[in-house]
């Protein structure tokens, strides 16, 4: 991570409890050998400018997997349905208070940008690809290069 991308990430983390992180959800979309990646939009609090997961907040009331369903219909227009299996990995930003539970889906249809506002680019990639790339964190290249070379999950 450049020094000026670090210093960017940094100053969005607020502090919260570490006792009561967070709580997000997120997917890795595979298709074939690529991976799908969103560029989270330049204007954006948090994380401005780099490329992450399609995901979000799991709102009061709501599983995990219920979250991550209605936030891949509303960024992406996919339809899924909940349960979706066991989660592919889970990562703990303490620094950050932020626990991001996220799950791999191989996933055939179509995706559309319904949200602008926040992904300013969808673009699938591949494993060779991802170190060309600025990713929102740095543990996420050897996350997604697992992800490129896991077996196919089960729907």
């Amino acid at each position: 991570m450049s020094p000026n991308l670090r210093a960017n990430v940094l100053r969005n983390r607020q502090s919260v409890p570490v006792s009561d992180p967070v709580r997000v959800v997120a997917a890795i979309l595979r298709q074939d050998n690529r991976l799908l990646l969103c560029h989270r939009h330049p204007d954006r609090a948090r994380y401005p400018n780099v490329w992450g997961f399609p995901g979000g907040h799991i709102e009061p009331g709501e599983t995990p997997t219920d979250a991550l369903v209605r936030e891949l219909r509303e960024e992406l227009g996919i339809e899924l349905s909940s349960p979706l299996g066991k989660s592919f990995h889970t990562l703990t930003d303490v620094s950050a208070a932020v626990e991001m539970t996220i799950w791999l889906i191989d996933y055939n249809g179509t995706i559309e940008n319904h949200a602008p506002e926040e992904h300013d680019e969808l673009r699938w990639v591949t494993a060779e690809e991802i170190t060309g790339l600025t990713l929102a964190d740095p543990s996420y290249v050897e996350l997604l290069n697992r992800a490129a070379h896991a077996k196919p999950t089960p729907r």
